[in-house]
C-alpha cells in the first residue's frame, strides 16, 4: 500500500496495554482514539496544527462520524491508518481514516479491521461558529481528494 506522491502519510500507533478489554481485545473507545490522533496528523500535514490553531483561534470540529468495527485487534498489534480527503470546500471537510494491523514490515496486513467517516467543520473558538479554511489549507486538502470507497457514505443497517 504505497502511498501515491503528495498523498498523506500513514499514521502508525502501537497498541497499549491498558486499551485492551474484557475480552482480550481492543476496546472500541481505543478504534477512536487512535482514529482521533490519525484526524490530528491529517490537521498537522495540511497546516491546521498547533501553530494554527494557537494563531488563528480556529480548528477543525468533528460534527458527524461512523465507525466500523471489521476484526478484533490484539494486544501489542501495530496499528496503520490510511487517510483519504474526500471532499472540502469553504468551512467543511469530509475524510475518512481505514486502520490495518501491521504485517511486521511496516506495511498492512490484509483488509481494514475498522474504518471510520468524518464529517468536519472549520470553526472559530471564538465564536462558535463555522469559519472559512484558509485558502492554502482548503487548496491542499482539495489536491489531496480521492474517490470514496464503496462503504463511505453508507448509515447503519436495519434489523
Amino acid at each position: 500500500m504505497t502511498a501515491p506522491a503528495g498523498a498523506l502519510p500513514l499514521f502508525r500507533q502501537a497498541v497499549k496495554d491498558e486499551w485492551i478489554d474484557y475480552n482480550g481485545h481492543l476496546s472500541e473507545a481505543y478504534y477512536v482514539l487512535v482514529f482521533g490522533y490519525a484526524t490530528d496528523a491529517l490537521m498537522a500535514e495540511t497546516g491546521l496544527g498547533p501553530e494554527y490553531r494557537e494563531a488563528s483561534g480556529c480548528s477543525l470540529y468533528t460534527v458527524e462520524a461512523h465507525v466500523r468495527y471489521l476484526r478484533e485487534v490484539d494486544r501489542g498489534a501495530g496499528l496503520i491508518v490510511r487517510t483519504t480527503v474526500l471532499g472540502a470546500d469553504a468551512k467543511k471537510v469530509r475524510f475518512l481514516h481505514e486502520m490495518y494491523v501491521d504485517a511486521g514490515t511496516g506495511e498492512p496486513a490484509g483488509d481494514p479491521v475498522a474504518t471510520e467517516e468524518l464529517f468536519a467543520l472549520h470553526v472559530d473558538r471564538a465564536t462558535g461558529r463555522s469559519a472559512p479554511l484558509p485558502g492554502p489549507v482548503r487548496d491542499r486538502l482539495t489536491a489531496l481528494t480521492a474517490p470514496a470507497p464503496d462503504w463511505a457514505g453508507r448509515g447503519i443497517r436495519e434489523v
